[in-house]
């Protein structure tokens, strides 16, 4: 009796963890201006791939679907967890009032300066810090537009003790009667090339380059915040089924478990 069923069990029963992390994750930051939701990626993973073609008989029998592969017991399946994927589905946006909230209506990201390059974000709830400078609510500097191969610390949009501050819909920001420069904002044509870094932050992925297209006229909210895109009761629901998931795959372990102590304790002693 073959019992590396447990094994495909045990898989589901990982993957079901690792949903409800995700979905957990998702339900805590509902209320965090610009938040996408993730959702996990899983495939069917066929242990048979791995054997080398020439281990394969040849067919005895060609009536018979078992002749063409002697399984032995041996191939399984297994939940193969294939990574996150990011909805970047907008979120409805929220009248805030504020003259450095913007909120992007329609696609893009806003260009922040980091310690690890550049970042992208949704979330516009912008600040200005002691430097005088436009940042994010975690200090990174928000860019403006310049020409290709200007250093970021050239685009840093920085202000002074006068005037009143105002940015246009199009993304183009005042101080008095200055204009100080039109924010960044680019479209990325591939976005599953993107990470994301904490809640907010987007950057590129180890092994691909984000094709990067700058949105010369933008559609921003200037007062407004844009909202998470998640929607508690779809993933409260979701949650529950998971759950209930995880715990079928818990009791086929549990039974699995019980067949092998039956196999060693009961059959193993009674085989003379």
């Amino acid at each position: 009796m073959s019992l590396k069923g447990v094994y495909t069990a045990l898989s589901g029963a990982i993957a079901q963890s690792t949903k409800l992390d995700t979905i957990a994750n998702n339900i805590a930051n509902v209320n965090t201006p610009g938040f996408k939701r993730d959702q996990q990626v899983f495939s069917e993973y066929l242990t048979a791939n791995e054997k080398d073609p020439t281990t394969i008989p040849i067919p005895r029998d060609v009536a018979a679907i078992e002749s063409f592969y002697d399984m032995q017991g041996g191939d399984k399946s297994y939940v193969h967890e294939k990574g996150t994927y990011t909805d970047f589905s907008q979120g409805s946006l929220k009248r805030t009032g504020g003259n450095l909230d913007l909120a992007i209506d329609g696609p893009g990201f806003f260009e922040v300066s980091s310690p690890a390059g550049t970042r992208y974000t949704r979330s516009g709830n912008f600040t200005i810090d002691g430097n005088g400078r436009l940042v994010t609510k975690e200090g990174y500097p928000v860019l403006r537009g310049a020409e290709p191969g200007t250093p970021e610390n050239e685009r840093v949009i920085q202000f002074n003790a006068q005037g009143n501050v105002s940015i246009s819909d199009n993304g183009q920001v005042t101080q008095g009667e200055n204009l100080l420069g039109q924010l960044s904002l680019v479209n990325v044509a591939n976005p599953d090339s993107l990470t994301k870094i904490g809640n907010n932050l987007y950057g590129p992925r180890p092994t691909m380059v984000p094709q990067l297209n700058p949105i010369p006229s933008p559609a921003l909210k200037q007062g407004f915040i844009e909202t998470s895109n998640v929607n508690v009761v779809q993933e409260m629901t979701d949650m529950i089924t998971t759950h209930r998931v995880f715990e079928s795959t818990q009791k086929a372990i549990s039974a699995y478990d019980g067949m092998s102590e039956k196999l060693v304790n009961v059959v193993g002693k009674t085989t003379p």
